[in-house]
């Protein structure tokens, strides 16, 4: 076999860890796939011989493409855009990772078998670009604080404080969670029902009372900011009202590894609804409708 192949090989033995690095840094599919490619190109410019740890070096190269795509991000953000732009940015919701609400395989690729939710990536995307690549590389991949120290660019000990920063963020902002699949199925079979049958009662009962609405839609409609965040069970349950149509197309998949709903009419993917369950209600909705980012996402076996 020849030398590039072999290393094309070696690769792609740690394509699924650095596509699950990337996606947790980046709440972004596609980003998460360009990350790894340009993980490959800085690869095969390099003598590989010379790389004592392959899959550490993949590791610590993807963190470094996407802490640039961060601070990127971070400083388009800062640009003044008008009211507007601060809305549509709140509302950000992560690209969902969709499977059939019957495929749970303990077999799954390393990005759906470790699942992250998506209340977990919107918390994430509230820190600072090095404040989550410490705590994404250390708690949630192992990995040692001098690998990521030169990442950052600070001292093990100033790396170590980022991560423990993060952790702190990431442990008061991040809802409780119903982790039993059956129980988020009956809450969301009920919220399914209410909608359709326009029960403005049952919805507020299904509906913690502090419940959040993150609708992120993408570009602007007619020169509005059609994303949204709303909080409140009767501003929220107000809102499934108006969208009730949407209700009759919907299907129950896993999203990032929980109950979920998608709305696809004639095969075609709307929007995505994620949820936080707690107690038996509702606590976080997470609505992705941007056309341009449904359109490529994967919905293997849910559709057509």
């Amino acid at each position: 076999m020849a030398a590039s192949e072999e290393l094309a090989d070696r690769f792609e033995e740690h394509r699924g860890r650095l596509k699950a690095v990337a996606y947790r840094m980046l709440g972004s599919l596609a980003e998460a796939e360009d990350a790894v490619q340009e993980a490959w190109l800085k690869l095969s410019r390099t003598d590989a011989d010379d790389i004592q740890n392959l899959g550490g070096w993949l590791t610590t190269v993807t963190g470094r493409v996407c802490l640039d795509l961060l601070r990127s991000r971070a400083a388009r953000r800062e640009e003044p855009m008008g009211d507007t732009q601060d809305t549509v940015g709140a509302a950000f919701v992560p690209d969902p990772v969709l499977r059939p609400l019957s495929h749970i395989d303990p077999a799954e690729e390393v990005l759906q078998a470790d699942a992250v939710g998506l209340a977990l990536l919107v918390v994430l995307e509230n820190l600072e670009p090095a404040e989550r690549l410490a705590f994404v590389l250390h708690d949630m991949f192992a990995v040692p604080f001098d690998d990521i120290a030169p990442i950052v660019e600070r001292s093990p000990a100033a790396t170590r404080q980022l991560a423990s920063r993060a952790r702190r963020r990431v442990r008061g902002a991040t809802p409780a969670a119903e982790p039993d699949l059956g129980r988020q199925k009956e809450v969301l079979d009920a919220f399914l029902a209410a909608s359709r049958g326009g029960d403005f009662e049952a919805l507020l009962a299904l509906l913690h009372p502090d419940v959040v609405l993150r609708a992120d839609s993408g570009a602007l409609v007619r020169g509005a900011a059609a994303s949204k965040v709303v909080q409140g069970a009767r501003t929220v349950a107000e809102q499934a009202l108006m969208f009730a149509r949407f209700a009759q197309s919907a299907e129950l998949v896993l999203v990032n590894g929980s109950v979920g709903v998608v709305n696809a009419p004639g095969g075609r993917v709307q929007s995505v609804m994620g949820v936080t369950i707690a107690d038996g209600r509702i606590t976080g909705m997470y609505i992705l409708a941007d056309p341009e980012r449904l359109a490529h996402l994967e919905a293997p076996g849910l559709t057509g």
